[in-house]
């Protein structure tokens, strides 16, 4: 197994030459510069799922080593992850299977505990949480945390939830994630409602109105669409990919051009997603392209999935500078390269919290 030196000097080698390396003499290996631009992940979960079955098996080691890498690579912030319906979900031969559905009050639980098993963790590690996207600036020496949920099986139907998961600090909810539930159709289970459901609808409301950022990841074109003719407020989808051919890995999960630019006509951002479904790295690279192509820069941002996607091309934050590198050598000028890299993430989010700022 390569260990983690190894793994820096093969990145440091890969890269040798390119502007983005210092040396650090103490270390006695080359490091990331610090970045000029906004680094911003608008989707990971450094925690490998929450699931009290990772956190047994020493997924705290894990989670301490992804921070570590997080500041190795000058992540700025990103959106944390928690999983709504961790428990309802295992692994199977062509994706993800499900187990069963929750029980009233089950879901809502599995939020808290997952909550504070994050703040502990990240408390420890001297990572703090933010709400203020005003602090999202490339100055920062380490990253900020912004609390975002998967799926919304966590709010048991009850609007009221939205607001309780505010006043804990999330600042967005992805509607739907792997297990079917009430709020809308995703893309890899039958459609329920051809689009949002009434409650979907609700929910839409409500985080507008609190200035939360919407998150259609995982929702199907018809449920993206429903939610882009209803919000007041730009949306994300904050890890995707445009479709290739229908027989790659997960193609399931990549989006048309028409979906693309569903969001973006919201003012919203698509988050460039390193999973398998790109053969590799230098791939993924085109395909950050492909998307400003189909959407202009403005709409373009980084969603890695990190620590949980599927057969990665990028595995660690050590590489983040490799993607602001690469994709000025293909011709795009600083001040693109700098909205793909955060600054779309900074101006988008802040419009959303100004949004809901302006109805309160």
């Amino acid at each position: 197994m390569q260990t983690r030196k190894q793994f820096i000097k093969q990145i440091c080698a890969i890269a040798a030459g390119t502007s983005w390396l210092t040396t650090d003499n103490l270390m006695g290996f080359a490091t990331p510069a610090p970045p000029k631009s906004i680094y911003f992940d608008f989707h990971c979960h450094p925690s490998w799922a929450m699931s009290e079955r990772n956190f047994a098996n020493n997924a705290e080691s894990g989670l301490t080593q992804t921070v570590s890498d997080m500041k190795t690579g000058h992540l700025t912030g990103g959106f944390l992850a928690l999983v709504a319906d961790a428990p309802l979900l295992k692994p199977g031969p062509k994706g993800m299977m499900i187990n069963r559905r929750y029980l009233p009050g089950e879901g809502w639980a599995e939020y808290k505990r997952q909550l504070a098993k994050l703040r502990e963790v990240f408390g420890s590690l001297s990572i703090p949480f933010s709400t203020d996207l005003s602090s999202l600036t490339a100055e920062r020496k380490a990253p900020f945390a912004y609390l975002a949920v998967e799926g919304g099986d966590f709010l048991d139907d009850q609007i009221s939830r939205i607001e309780e998961a505010y006043q804990d600090g999330v600042r967005s909810i992805q509607l739907v994630h792997y297990a079917p539930n009430n709020l809308g159709d995703l893309q890899t289970a039958d459609p329920a409602f051809n689009g949002l459901s009434s409650f979907g609808k609700d929910v839409i409301r409500k985080m507008n109105e609190l200035g939360m950022a919407i998150d259609v990841a995982h929702a199907s074109f018809q449920t993206t669409k429903a939610v882009a003719d209803l919000t007041k407020a730009p949306i994300m989808l904050s890890h995707s990919i445009l479709q290739m051919e229908a027989d790659r890995p997960i193609a399931v999960r990549a989006i048309s051009k028409e979906h693309a630019n569903v969001v973006a006509d919201t003012g919203g951002v698509i988050g460039a997603w390193p999973s398998g479904f790109n053969k590799s790295f230098d791939e993924y690279i085109d395909n950050i392209l492909r998307l400003v192509d189909v959407v202009g820069v403005d709409h373009v941002g980084i969603g890695t999935d990190m620590s949980a996607n599927f057969q990665p091309v990028m595995t660690s934050y050590i590489q983040y500078p490799q993607i602001e590198e690469a994709l000025s050598r293909k011709g795009l000028s600083r001040s693109d390269v700098g909205k793909i890299m955060g600054g779309n993430a900074k101006s988008v989010l802040t419009k959303i919290a100004k949004a809901g700022s302006m109805k309160n």
